[in-house]
């Protein structure tokens, strides 16, 4: 059985739904422990995604953070297109 996608969910200060970004396990791996000193540094922080796109964060902006598996609906940010 293949391991499940991650995902890096933004709750932003400014509401709304929030953000997801399609990661990969060794980002989650990496990103995830430090989300609350990159939430209290309130610093821009480049993700990687899933595809390999950078993506700045401004974490000044993110009221909450977590890594979670990655829901498969719709288009999420980063996320590798499946193959037909």
């Amino acid at each position: 059985m293949s391991e499940p996608r991650r995902a890096l969910v933004l709750h932003l200060s400014s509401g709304g739904d929030p953000l997801v970004v399609s990661i990969s396990v060794a980002t989650a791996e990496a990103v995830g422990p430090r989300l609350a000193d990159l939430i209290l540094g309130g610093k821009i922080e480049t993700i990687t995604a899933a595809n390999g796109t950078g993506i700045a964060v401004n974490f000044s902006q993110v009221l909450a953070a977590h890594v979670d598996i990655n829901p498969g609906l719709g288009q999420i940010y980063g996320s590798v297109p499946r193959e037909r």
